[in-house]
């Protein structure tokens, strides 16, 4: 079984402001913001959503193909991704452009503040997808190059692939057109609930119609989880995972989604398939960095069965 992540690859310059963002913005001066954020620390981490993904997803034991762009700076992140048996088949290396960066501050509650240069990620894909099976392939199509996230989910259903849309920080870029047709035949759905409201507000559509172009919406609520929704009226609430620090919430999301499909890739339910993706984004909480987190099969597993009770048999490490 092939999973296909497309997405962004980039490098994160992470900020931690020791403060509330709120406390330093004026409500009535919103259409003449000028407010500047003194940050206490900066760290420069691989990210990008299709890394951090393949990331988790290889930490699961899984060897994901990276559907995406990189720049002439991408050397070291190559290297990263080969020692963990991650194939780079799927990259296109654009060598007279950088790779995206991503500036994110987070302050004290972790509210986010992010500015993205988008780089290489500004050429679509160019793979080919060798060897693609229907029946036994999944797919996500995670926030990267508009044209592939455009393009990529009529490629997907013209060949039979079950695919994840997850549109995240592109919503601003893609039309209620856009979202309805990556929507429209989909396996799953997968946003934040802010993220979702902004996909009813542009498609002009609701979560329950929303349903009937999708199989699944499957909706991350932070701290409380997250909701499973299907068009067979399954309506289920999947708890959190206690984490042992909380340290930067960066990347938790990408974590997330590489335990969904951990779970569909060994034949689990939607729900049940969210509840790895629960214990998944547990770990990349505890660290700085969205690609810093580490844990054996044993950690996981330990942590899975205090939360949820005994691992399904089916995965397998």
């Amino acid at each position: 079984m092939a999973i296909y992540v497309s997405g962004s690859l980039a490098f994160d310059r992470i900020m931690t402001f020791h403060g509330n963002f709120k406390d330093h913005i004026l409500l009535d001066k919103l259409h003449m913001l000028n407010v500047s954020f003194m940050v206490d620390s900066m760290d420069e981490r691989r990210g990008g959503c299709a890394g951090n993904i393949a990331f988790s997803l290889a930490l699961l034991g899984e060897k994901p193909v990276i559907v995406a762009s990189a720049g002439r700076d991408f050397d070291d992140y190559a290297k990263a991704l080969a020692s963990l048996g991650l194939p780079l088949s799927g990259i296109r290396i654009c060598p007279d452009i950088f790779t995206a960066l991503c500036y994110i501050t987070t302050d004290l509650n972790s509210n986010q503040i992010t500015g993205f240069y988008a780089g290489a990620m500004a050429m679509p894909s160019d793979y080919k997808f060798p060897g693609l099976s229907p029946e036994h392939d999944i797919a996500i199509i995670s926030p990267g190059n508009v044209e592939d996230m455009r393009r990529l989910p009529e490629f997907y259903r013209s060949h039979g692939v079950p695919y994840i849309y997850d549109p995240g920080q592109q919503l601003p870029v893609l039309s209620g057109e856009d979202l309805r047709k990556a929507i429209e035949g989909s396996f799953a759905c997968i946003t934040n609930d802010y993220e979702l409201n902004m996909i009813c507000k542009a498609t002009g559509m609701s979560e329950e119609a929303l349903l009937g172009r999708t199989l699944w919406l499957v909706t991350t609520l932070g701290a409380e989880g997250v909701r499973v929704r299907g068009v067979d009226g399954t309506d289920v609430h999947v708890p959190a995972v206690a984490v042992q620090k909380l340290a930067d919430p960066t990347g938790a999301g990408d974590a997330q989604r590489a335990g969904l499909l951990k779970g569909l890739a060994c034949a689990l339910s939607v729900v049940e398939a969210a509840k790895l993706g629960a214990v998944s984004a547990s770990f990349a909480i505890e660290c700085l960095g969205t690609q810093e987190h580490r844990y054996t099969p044993t950690d996981f597993k330990d942590r899975y069965e205090k939360a949820y009770g005994p691992l399904p048999e089916q995965v397998r490490f």
